[in-house]
């Protein structure tokens, strides 16, 4: 397969741990929020393996933070997701589907409130500031709005938890999911979140000082060979059976939280304001066209995994395959598919052409049990 290289640039950067997973000897890269992420450092099937049975470190600098700041910092925090977020609370992180004024999806990041008037928001691929800045300079608000210089490891796999133990203490134990708190290695202090972009558990480590967080790395490695730890990236086939959406793959402005499967974060009966309210009150009450699904394919090979019609027994269009991967666990082709809401029925049957070939689908749920 010919291969083709990808430049670095002020408009898509490297991080702070590129140099180092180089040496490491990842496979590939992809863009995302204008920088390198890693795909690949074995094999998608060999990293899949590995991370669901030991622990990987993670390079995801590319999750840009946004902090926003001042007396009308909730209030704009508010303005910008359907999630209800007044009785959040300070260590508390959020999964809240970000929307524009038409009920568009904009982001779905997580935000973590830092204190009653700052938070940050650990954004997925798109501009997110520009956003914050167009709605604050609107409305005429009292905020600071900036791109925080932090770079932020994830560890990752079910081995995490014991290697994060031997690292920043067993505290770190007691924290809970979608909570973050601070700990100490080294005379340093980092911000920790249990979360991150995999089923396997693990957590993000929120990463200030450049020298600092190049040592942190370095001593994960010096005590990780007990742990078979190894550099890895987000797995698209995990990721996949684990029904995690990516922003700008699965789903972006063109849909709304409902056809995402995101009703529990839509918050249309409480007194929050937010954009786009009035819109998604309308489309809830019409009901949605198309819906988010999970896909089995009879295949073993896909060349491209993005953007494939998918048929019905006649032939005629009724979605797209928007992310898929051949899965070691289910011996086939799994994905994440916009179809249509008449045929989203689990056990639907499809066809759809990969390789060259006609070959025939089921839906599914997702996560794809």
């Amino acid at each position: 397969m010919k291969k083709y290289l990808i430049s670095k640039s002020r408009r898509l950067r490297s991080t702070p741990f590129t140099s180092r997973i180089e040496k490491q000897g990842v496979q590939g890269y992809t863009a995302y929020n204008h920088m390198l992420l890693p795909t690949t450092f074995s094999s998608p099937e060999e990293d899949y393996n590995h991370l669901k049975e030991h622990v990987q470190i993670w390079d995801v600098s590319v999750q840009r933070e946004i902090e926003i700041s001042g007396n009308d910092s909730s209030k704009l925090v508010q303005l910008m997701t359907c999630r209800d977020l007044s009785k959040s609370k300070i260590g508390g992180c959020y999964y809240a589907p970000l929307v524009d004024s038409e009920g568009g999806l904009i982001n779905d990041p997580l935000i973590y409130k830092l204190d009653e008037k700052k938070w940050r928001i650990c954004i997925a691929d798109s501009d997110v500031l520009l956003f914050a800045k167009g709605i604050s300079s609107t409305k005429k608000l009292k905020v600071d709005i900036f791109e925080t210089k932090i770079n932020t490891l994830a560890i990752q796999g079910p081995k995490s938890f014991k290697l994060m133990e031997k690292v920043f203490g067993k505290d770190i134990n007691n924290l809970k999911f979608f909570k973050f708190d601070f700990f100490n290695f080294n005379k340093k202090k980092y911000l920790i979140s249990r979360s991150g972009f995999s089923k396997q558990g693990g957590f993000e480590i929120h990463i200030d000082d450049v020298k600092a967080g190049l040592d942190l790395y370095d001593y994960f490695f010096e005590i990780g060979k007990d742990f078979n730890l190894k550099a890895g990236s987000p797995n698209l086939i995990e990721r996949i059976e684990g029904g995690l959406l990516s922003y700008g793959n699965d789903m972006d402005i063109g849909d709304n939280p409902f056809e995402c499967g995101f009703d529990k974060y839509v918050h249309l009966e409480s007194d929050i304001v937010f954009l786009g309210k009035e819109n998604l009150k309308k489309i809830k009450e019409k009901g949605i066209k198309k819906k988010l699904m999970g896909v089995k394919i009879e295949s073993t090979t896909i060349s491209v995994n993005e953007g494939i019609p998918i048929l019905d027994l006649d032939n005629n269009k009724i979605g797209e395959l928007r992310s898929g991967a051949f899965s070691p666990r289910f011996k086939k082709i799994v994905g994440i598919a916009m179809v249509k809401k008449d045929f989203s029925n689990i056990s639907q049957k499809f066809q759809i052409k990969l390789n060259d070939k006609l070959v025939s689908g089921e839906i599914c749920s997702l996560p794809i049990l």
